[in-house]
């Protein structure tokens, strides 16, 4: 039987989710979710592969899923009536036909993540789920400073909460820190990203930009390649997965 490979771009509210990966203890997570509606829209369990997982509460703007079919399927069809099963916090954004072989981890690139900040006094009413309130002066400069440091290719094991990780090299190309009124947003790219590394460089980086951390230090902080040295994990409902790179 011919199968063929779609590929899916998601777009979900993290908010209620304990992240993506599908668990044996919880059905509550976006993974479970798109199988189980998949499942029920063409009649037969199905296994979906995303190009990462966010950690619980994250959210995603662009995620990419890869799920393999016994039938041909209009793409354009097939998002809609996906998007009828799916809970108002999901949404298939695109659906395309890709070559058999495509995978949406194994064939990533590179991605790019953004996370907000709410600089105010106190936090915007509507916003507020999806930014973290940090009402504190920032010295943008002092932040941007900091990214030399952080940008090529590095062992990142300072700024993971993964004990066991075996490969802790990731290349970052760029970080952008953008600061309109209150509201900072902080954009990452690079080929990869450990568990928890961009929430913790965020924290790294608020707290240089705060003036608890030099940022000269910075390389010392990673040549040490220990966790305790880098800056506090920020929130997860400030971060979006933005974009995947194939």
């Amino acid at each position: 039987m011919q199968m063929r490979t779609y590929k899916l771009t998601v777009s979900y509210d993290g908010s209620r989710y304990q992240g993506w990966q599908r668990q044996a203890t919880t059905d509550n997570t976006i993974q479970f979710v798109l199988e189980w509606s998949i499942g029920k829209l063409v009649g037969y369990r199905v296994h979906v592969d995303g190009s990462g997982r966010t950690d619980a509460g994250v959210h995603a703007r662009g995620q990419v899923a890869s799920v393999k079919l016994s039938k041909l399927y209009d793409p354009q069809e097939f998002k809609d009536s996906l998007n009828r099963y799916l809970p108002e916090d999901i949404r298939i954004v695109k659906a395309e036909l890709v070559k058999n072989g495509f995978h949406a981890r194994k064939s990533a690139k590179g991605k790019k993540y953004e996370y907000y900040i709410d600089c105010r006094e106190k936090p915007d009413v509507f916003s507020r789920r999806y930014c973290y309130h940090y009402p504190e002066k920032l010295d943008i400069e002092a932040m941007r400073n900091a990214v030399e440091y952080l940008v090529g290719v590095k062992n990142f094991t300072s700024f993971t909460d993964d004990k066991e990780c075996r490969d802790p090299v990731r290349r970052i190309t760029n970080i952008k820190i953008v600061s309109t009124g209150d509201k900072v947003r902080i954009t990452y790219y690079g080929t990869g990203f450990l568990y928890h590394m961009v929430r913790i460089l965020t924290g790294t980086l608020l707290e240089i930009g705060t003036g608890k951390r030099d940022s000269a230090m910075l390389p010392v902080v990673i040549a040490a390649e220990d966790r305790s040295l880098a800056g506090f994990l920020a929130p997860a409902r400030g971060l979006f997965l933005r974009k995947v790179y194939y």
